[in-house]
């Protein structure tokens, strides 16, 4: 079983900044790939960017140039970088992770709210 552990969210005025980080523990087959989701008041969750064990990155449009995701050298930390944050982007972000044999691991969510 994995765990996500997040840490990094909180309140930060418009046009700041946050990195987001998500730790993944416990036993697992390897991780391939890691990346995260958010959910604001009254929508759907939406994919926000994901990087695979070889580097490869996807990011929302709606993100684009603003948010940079990472992974550590061991491969089970996975970072993202929030940088001129916009009031929509305020949303709980859900840590990802799916392993080699293609089952998913989600983490308990941490609030970003960002003040205008």
């Amino acid at each position: 079983q994995v765990q996500l552990v997040e840490s990094g969210g909180g309140l930060v005025q418009a046009g700041g900044s946050l990195r987001l980080s998500c730790a993944a523990a416990g036993t697992m087959s390897g991780i391939d790939v890691m990346g995260w989701y958010r959910q604001a008041p009254g929508k759907q969750r939406e994919l926000v960017a994901t990087i695979t064990s070889g580097g490869r990155t996807n990011i929302t449009d709606s993100v684009k140039g603003r948010f940079t995701i990472s992974r550590d050298k061991a491969k089970t930390t996975v970072f993202l970088r929030m940088n001129s944050l916009k009031d929509e982007d305020t949303a709980v972000y859900y840590c990802h992770a799916m392993d080699w044999a293609r089952v998913s691991f989600w983490g308990q969510g941490t609030q970003v709210t960002v003040s205008s």
